[in-house]
């Protein structure tokens, strides 16, 4: 139930009743329910009523010694429809008396009659030491987490794919998404994911008026993650050069297995007419990032050196990478990134697995 609406400082505010609860509907810099009250029973109850109808909301200690209950559009947003039905009455009747400019009111019914909770303004930037940039800064924890949350809905692995600070101490917080997390999202699209194809949209806008470089290179990632999945593996031939050399690779077969901390790809090719089993390696390290590896070995035709040119050859082909090598006494390792099992997940047969070891499925 919506009772009047009145003006405000910087807008309107509503008294509405939700599951039997009188709270206030403030619209001004932004839309916010929120329940004020000297009791921490009456705001805890209307937290209750809230997260009822599908709203995350706490009762918090606030100055004067009153307890609040409160929720912005972004949360009101996956609320119950009941519950998105009657605030957005009450924007209508702001709007049609004036009291709430057209084009902020349009934007909060948009929210609400949707049910999508809107995309904030991301930072994207290109930077030295990190190339793309793509962050979300906000001194309120409820949007920070919120953000960490819309990217967790869609697959997304914190610290993996993005990393979030929360705000305190005077400073703000931030959803920081790492160029793995952006392609995922471009995966998580291109197989019918409507938040991701959401966000990504969103995301080329924002490049778009960034323009340059900044464009070129989300453009860039969006089609690496869009073409997860999309080659087949079973039967593929190339030719690479690797150490000034050219290598014909013909791929027969493939085995993968994996647990918590690791993944084995192993690759059946044909390099030059020497048909061998290739295996590469990749584990998570503790700060999140994906690494790998994989020795050549002395026991097969030619020794460590021709068996390395051969893997390198075999991973340059498949993955478009070539891995770089170590000489480590007697023995040859490879050391393998993300952007090699990213190479890996283009492929069909590939992609689920590596999509399932990446979030611990």
């Amino acid at each position: 139930m919506v009772g009047g609406v009145a003006p405000v400082a910087r807008g309107a505010v509503a008294s509405v009743s939700i599951g039997g609860v009188g709270m206030k509907l403030y619209m001004r810099k932004t839309l916010t329910l929120v329940k004020y009250s000297k009791s921490w029973k009456d705001a805890e109850a209307a937290a209750e009523v809230l997260k009822a109808l599908g709203v995350s909301a706490e009762a918090r200690r606030v100055a004067g010694g009153f307890w609040r209950a409160a929720a912005s559009v972004g949360r009101l947003a996956a609320g119950a429809p009941e519950l998105r039905e009657t605030l957005a009455r009450a924007v209508r009747e702001a709007a049609e008396a004036g009291l709430v400019p057209e084009a902020k009111a349009r934007r909060w019914l948009d929210a609400l009659e949707s049910g999508r909770v809107p995309l904030c303004r991301y930072v994207l930037a290109l930077t030295r030491k990190k190339g793309l940039m793509v962050r979300y800064v906000s001194t309120n924890p409820g949007k920070v987490e919120r953000e960490a949350q819309r990217l967790r809905d869609m697959g997304l692995v914190e610290r993996l794919h993005f990393t979030v600070k929360m705000p305190g101490g005077g400073r703000p917080g931030y959803v920081y998404i790492r160029r793995e997390g952006l392609r995922r999202i471009a995966t998580a699209a291109a197989r019918g994911n409507a938040a991701a194809v959401e966000f990504v949209e969103f995301l080329l806008q924002r490049a778009e008026e960034a323009g340059g470089a900044v464009y070129e290179k989300v453009e860039e990632v969006v089609e690496e993650g869009r073409a997860v999945g999309a080659r087949r593996l079973s039967g593929m031939r190339a030719e690479v050069e690797v150490w000034g050399r050219r290598h014909a690779v013909a791929v027969l077969s493939w085995d993968a297995d994996w647990n918590s901390r690791r993944l084995h790809i192993s690759i059946l090719a044909e390099v030059d007419g020497v048909k061998n089993w290739y295996t590469a390696t990749f584990y998570k390290t503790w700060r999140g990032y994906v690494a790998g590896y994989a020795y050549a070995r002395a026991t097969v035709l030619g020794g460590r050196k021709a068996d390395a040119k051969r893997f390198a050859a075999v991973v340059k082909a498949v993955t478009g990478k070539e891995p770089k090598m170590y000489v480590m006494g007697t023995k040859l390792k490879f050391s393998l990134g993300q952007a090699h099992l990213d190479g890996f997940a283009q492929y069909a047969e590939l992609a689920d697995i590596v999509e399932s070891w990446l979030v611990g499925a």
